[in-house]
């Protein structure tokens, strides 16, 4: 099950109290104050690991709770220290608080926050002893945990995003040039979540790609599931728009392209002037042709056909999406 949203409690261990013990030997009748040091409680600590691909493992319990550490001993003995509790997580996950500030985002694998920090643990008597106290019985007490509700929200992380409206045909497409399966019909809305594939190109290159289910209008004010699906947009640094030549409600394909294109604009005025790869898909289809002039006539640019049935313009389609994402980087360089 794909979860790219969850809200959890952690809560970090409390530090052990600090032990009062007299040492008491037969040949030692004045052996003063020994008492130990409570072991730190556990941190709650997420980390960013590569190969977790959903936070659904964090649904099966709300409540995430480190060990406390133990009280100290006679003796000297400090008491344990709590192991910290490890989350794994995916790369790209955003970790909220309950005000919406974002505390980190592991965006990368081997990312790591502390998310609620162990208490300390408190000191034995033994610390207490002075020139005027031979026998203190203070100690300190461990210091409490931390608590907090999170919210982890998962953007997926990719190099390409496929954007356009439901049953454009974006799932048969990743299906085609990547070892992706996801599901596939004839209706709209067949993707529930983003889907991801490698894709190789040769011998030696290869980029990550992602479906993103289809988008409708209004989904930035939270249409349909408008912000479920939005988010993921944002990671892709290159978005590749696919437009149907011939919809199934017969809406106009020219008017579909920019209704999504606002969209992005709406949700994030970046994602408006994020570079985009223009392309028809179903070219087999009666007046695809057509459409793709007009679009490029529209538009100003260049907009490839493709057909992920009969295999049309996908070589070509691929090598446009290498050539921008080796110009991104440059471009970024540009403009620092």
């Amino acid at each position: 099950m794909f979860v790219d949203r969850v809200t959890i409690q952690v809560s970090s261990g409390k530090g052990g109290d600090g032990c009062v013990s007299f040492r008491r030997e037969k040949a030692i009748p004045r052996g003063g104050p020994d008492g130990g040091d409570g072991g730190d409680g556990g941190s709650v600590i997420f980390t960013a690991r590569a190969g977790v691909d959903s936070l659904a493992p964090l649904t099966h319990k709300h409540h995430w709770n480190a060990e406390s550490g133990q009280k100290g001993g006679g003796a000297q003995c400090s008491g344990r220290m709590a192991p910290d509790l490890l989350i794994d997580v995916p790369p790209g996950t955003v970790v909220f608080d309950t005000r919406g500030f974002v505390l980190k985002d592991l965006a990368q694998a081997g990312d790591v926050l502390i998310a609620a920090k162990g208490g300390r643990g408190g000191q034995g008597n033994m610390h207490f002893k002075s020139s005027t106290n031979r026998t203190p019985k203070q100690y300190s007490k461990g210091e409490e945990g931390e608590s907090r509700e999170l919210t982890l929200e998962l953007k997926v992380i990719a190099d390409v995003g496929l954007i356009g409206l439901p049953n454009a045909g974006k799932s048969t497409l990743l299906s085609r040039v990547s070892r992706a399966r996801p599901e596939i019909a004839d209706y709209p809305f067949t993707t529930k979540y983003p889907n991801l594939g490698i894709v190789g190109v040769g011998t030696d290159r290869q980029f990550v790609i992602a479906d993103i289910p289809g988008l409708i209008e209004g989904a930035h004010a939270g249409v349909g599931l408008g912000h479920e699906f939005l988010r993921h947009v944002e990671r892709a640094g290159l978005l590749v728009h696919l437009v149907e030549p011939l919809p199934m409600d017969g809406s106009d394909p020219i008017a579909n392209y920019h209704a999504i294109r606002r969209e992005l604009a709406l949700y994030n005025a970046n994602l408006g002037e994020r570079p985009e790869i223009l392309v028809v898909s179903k070219s087999e289809l009666p007046g695809a042709d057509e459409v793709r002039e007009k679009l490029a006539t529209e538009t100003g640019n260049d907009v490839l056909g493709i057909s992920a049935v009969t295999g049309t313009g996908l070589n070509q389609l691929l090598f446009a999406i290498l050539r921008q994402l080796d110009e991104r980087p440059r471009a970024a360089a540009a403009t620092e």
